[in-house]
């Protein structure tokens, strides 16, 4: 009888052992499918820029992840970056990610072996997007290929980071170890905050004359190309048929020429370089006239310089142009240029070097902003670069802190603002696949290996 009781007990509890673990196992597995839920995304990207998936921290470390994390924060940019396992549904996971997280900014997705990432279009035009995930496509080591996309995508986005990220611990409650080091802080008379500051000034500054060396390439190309025009002008103020108007334009030319060398040679900053280009626009205005007047033709009248390159001089009319993948738009060009876009051919356009080769000057980094606005001036410059990413650069607040302003009115905003749901799909990372963020339709997730 006891040997059969015991039998039962020991049957009673095997059973219950059981129970609790399939308990423990579906609890396990509720767990893990509420981490990876969009809204638990979203959550987590609301308090911290990098989240990783719990069944994904195979794929990146917690010491990169954290290294990311103080990346992006350090840098002031809305940049959000999801790590997550293969078998996440990908059918417009990007869309409903941005509208769960609400914020307005770059998201960048690794999921299992694959990596793709999608903008709001005023933080950073979608080719631009494009272009850098396509850059970190053939990198395999996930920590290598998050830190290059986010060291590329810093390089070259606008706006700022959410608020949420400074005013939280992660944990959504007060942040103690914030306050502890606050307070820190003050009983240091404020030491660390002033190392800080002259750390954050240093690499400011270091970032500017790195700039500055490579935009001072690109100018003196212009000056020379300038110089050029002057000797193939062939002018003597004594020749015949010279007269004061002649001599007059002939000097104001000179005078831009050695404006424009000494201007560069004095620049520090980016923005100075300004100056530089206005000297180049008004120096090759006053050789055309000086060109119209030796030829007996009519004077030009006064306009910008070509948009494609304005070392093709002054344009002639405006014409209807759409860059690839943006919207179309009146663009002053020079003859040329115009016979070519009339012909349905390529316009000759400036490109410049970059960190991923050549690329037209107005996708390039922020810094030929001050070059194109010596150019174009404040009035239309807006409305030759809606939609690329310099204008988008141009449009955010920060901008003229870092470059100086009066470019005209960009009319942008600071990146990391809530938006809530309120955001154009469209505009956010439709690359033609799937429309509004879905990768590519039923579950296309791009940039596989």
């Amino acid at each position: 009888m006891k040997v059969a009781l015991s039998a039962r007990v020991l049957a009673g509890l095997l059973v219950a052992l059981a129970l609790a673990a399939l308990t423990l196992l579906s609890s396990g597995a509720s767990r893990a499918s509420a981490e990876s839920s969009v809204s638990t995304i979203a959550e987590a990207l609301r308090e911290s820029p990098v989240y990783v998936d719990p069944e994904a921290s195979g794929i990146l470390s917690r010491a990169d992840a954290n290294a990311l994390e103080k990346k992006i924060e350090g840098a002031d940019k809305p940049v959000f970056v999801a790590v997550l396992p293969a078998g996440h549904p990908t059918e417009n996971l990007f869309t409903d990610l941005r509208t769960a997280t609400g914020v307005t900014g770059l998201y960048a997705i690794r999921l299992g072996d694959r990596f793709d990432a999608r903008a709001d279009a005023a933080v950073l035009p979608n080719t631009a997007v494009r272009n850098l995930v396509t850059s970190v496509q053939g990198e395999t080591d996930v920590g290598t290929q998050l830190d290059d996309f986010t060291d590329r995508a810093l390089a070259n986005m606008g706006g700022s980071a959410p608020a949420s990220w400074t005013s939280s611990d992660g944990g959504g409650g007060t942040s103690y170890t914030g306050l502890i080091a606050a307070s820190a802080v003050l009983v240091a008379g404020g030491a660390g905050a002033y190392t800080l500051v002259r750390r954050n000034r240093r690499r400011h500054a270091e970032e500017q004359r790195a700039a500055l060396e490579r935009l001072r390439v690109v100018v003196d190309e212009d000056i020379t190309a300038f110089g050029e025009e002057l000797d193939r002008l062939d002018f003597h103020p004594s020749e015949r048929g010279a007269d004061d108007a002649m001599r007059a334009d002939y000097e104001h030319a000179l005078d831009a020429y050695e404006q424009a060398k000494s201007f560069m040679a004095a620049a520090t900053k980016p923005e100075e370089v300004r100056a530089v280009t206005q000297a180049l626009e008004d120096g090759r205005f006053s050789l055309a006239r000086l060109v119209a007047r030796r030829t007996g033709e009519p004077l030009p009248e006064r306009r910008p310089p070509c948009f494609f390159d304005p070392r093709h001089g002054p344009s002639v009319a405006d014409a209807t142009w759409e860059p690839p993948g943006g919207a179309s738009r009146e663009v002053p060009v020079c003859a040329a240029d115009r016979t070519r876009l009339a012909d349905g051919r390529d316009p000759v356009i400036r490109e410049v070097d970059t960190d991923y080769g050549r690329r037209p000057y107005w996708e390039a980094g922020p810094a030929y902003g001050p070059w194109a606005g010596g150019y174009f001036g404040g009035g239309i410059l807006p409305g030759l670069l809606v939609g690329t990413l310099l204008g988008s650069m141009m449009a955010t607040p920060s901008y003229a802190a870092d470059y100086g302003s009066g470019y005209g009115d960009f009319g942008g905003y600071e990146g990391g603002d809530v938006s809530g749901a309120d955001f154009d799909t469209g505009s956010f990372g439709d690359f033609g696949g799937g429309g509004g963020g879905d990768f590519g339709g039923g579950g296309d997730f791009g940039g596989g290996f």
